[in-house]
């Protein structure tokens, strides 16, 4: 087994693994309506992020997830992406946060790392 291998494989250990690992239940939906609401992986949620302009902590929210590539496509997902066109249908993702309460989003960017097999999706707010 390749480094690589062995990466992708322990990227499973770390990210799905919901006892031991930063595993958290996480829904998703395509443009086409396919919904997978058993997907785990890492979300995060945070009310800072940082200006570009001046480098400076603002208050804002910064929200993403990051899955397996290969769990997306086993369950017949292709890889996210952000949809600009706002007359189109949208990737939709759920989550909820440590206490309990639900949370939706849309992909706005997605930045999959194909060497590793994983896909990190900045998030927006998302009202359905």
């Amino acid at each position: 087994m390749g480094l690589r291998d062995l990466v992708e494989q322990d990227l499973g250990a770390i990210l799905e693994d919901s006892a031991t690992g930063f595993g958290w239940p996480i829904s998703l939906t395509d443009p086409d309506g396919l919904t997978d609401e058993t997907l785990v992986g890492f979300s995060d949620d945070i009310a800072q992020s940082i200006d570009p302009d001046t480098g400076e902590l603002v208050s804002g929210r910064l929200a993403s997830v990051a899955l397996r590539i290969s769990t997306l496509y086993a369950a017949g997902f292709s890889l996210p992406r952000g949809v600009a066109d706002t007359s189109k249908k949208p990737w939709v993702v759920k989550f909820n946060d440590i206490n309990g309460r639900p949370h939706v989003f849309i992909v706005r960017q997605a930045n999959p790392d194909r060497a590793a097999g994983l896909v990190v999706c900045i998030l927006e707010g998302y009202d359905e």
